[in-house]
């Protein structure tokens, strides 16, 4: 609990990671500002606190304000009196964008507009939630094959570097650029946390964990050979509060994943298998599919295309910066697998 009831601003409150930053920063006793694209959506988001164990009294504070990461209006109303902000909001495709653009100029420009306004409002900090895109892409096959990648690590942008993840890196170098210019004194501290899962708190969940709703729905019966770092979502609210108020993270980039390592779509697909009982998990395939098959599907299907330069590659991260600056542990083993599917049992994504 802190010992006055700050506010801070979280941007995206209905998303999966905004939404669990909501939550922990009542639990903590701030009052939380949370910005929405469409103020339609206050009664979800409220409802997700709900899902996630918050009360009536600590929802009562939480304040909604309407704002478009590609709009000023609404950004100045939603910082006025917050000590921090923590700007999670960010576009994440569902698919291929017709135009690299359609997602670097939001992921840009959003950050930026929300840094401006944090400034005007005397912000103290600002926590800005990245990604490892930002970080482990553009690379040579075999540099990735040893390479244990950091927070000095930085993605090459002159690499045949995916939209999503050019997006990333261009808006965190951004924010790095405009606080260090035009900061005044504000701080900054970026959070690159690798692919998310954990519960989801209502039916609107994060792309990350369509991987495993489309497994226990038997749409995913043979999967590619992709591999990657994961973290709980729990844990990557967790860090974003400790990165707030921590004085070391002034200035500082952290790497949030849990300590197990990669883990493969297959490895996912057997840990359902083994974590939950076998009558939910009958549609569950766990087959590799070859990658010719891959190549060729790739020649008629976008989506498809961007997986193929993927597969067999494993980019291993490291917490430890996480763990020394800020005294973090992230939950380890199957726990973030098996409560996400547990909570997509629950809100009616996955068919009975």
């Amino acid at each position: 609990m802190t010992d006055s009831p700050e506010t801070i601003l979280v941007t995206g409150g209905s998303g999966f990671v905004g939404a669990h930053c909501i939550l922990q920063g009542l639990q903590r006793g701030y009052h939380i500002h949370t910005t929405i694209r469409s103020l339609t959506r206050t009664d979800d988001v409220r409802q997700m606190l709900r899902n996630g164990g918050a009360t009536e009294t600590q929802i009562s504070n939480v304040k909604f304000f309407a704002a478009d990461l590609m709009k000023d209006k609404g950004w100045q109303e939603a910082c006025a009196g917050c000590t921090y902000v923590l700007h999670v909001a960010s576009p994440f495709p569902a698919g291929a964008p017709k135009h690299e653009d359609d997602l670097i100029v939001p992921a840009r420009e959003g950050t930026l507009r929300v840094l401006r306004a944090a400034r005007e409002a005397g912000v103290r900090r600002v926590v800005v939630t990245s990604s490892m895109a930002a970080v482990g892409y553009g690379d040579g096959d075999e540099i990735i094959k040893t390479k244990t990648f950091t927070e000095e690590d930085w993605t090459i942008l002159d690499g045949s570097v995916p939209p999503y993840q050019k997006s990333k890196a261009i808006a965190e170098r951004a924010a790095w650029a405009w606080i260090e210019e035009e900061g005044g004194g504000m701080e900054l501290t970026v959070i690159n946390p690798v692919a998310i899962l954990g519960p989801a708190l209502g039916a609107d969940f994060c792309a990350t964990l369509q991987f495993i709703s489309r497994m226990l729905n038997g749409q995913l019966p043979v999967m590619p050979d992709l591999a990657f770092e994961t973290v709980d979502v729990r844990d990557v609210a967790d860090i974003h509060f400790r990165a707030m108020v921590s004085p070391k993270a002034a200035g500082q980039r952290y790497l949030a994943l849990r300590d197990s390592g990669p883990i493969s779509l297959q490895g996912i697909a057997q840990t359902l298998k083994r974590g939950l009982p076998a009558e939910e998990t009958k549609r569950v395939g766990t087959m590799v599919i070859p990658k010719f098959v891959l190549r060729f599907g790739a020649l008629f299907q976008r989506d498809m295309a961007l997986i193929v330069p993927e597969i067999g590659k494993v980019r291993k991260c490291s917490n430890e910066k996480a763990k020394r600056d800020l005294g973090w542990q992230p939950r380890d083993g199957d726990e973030a697998i098996l409560s996400a599917a547990r909570s997509l049992q629950k809100y009616g994504v996955v068919k009975a």
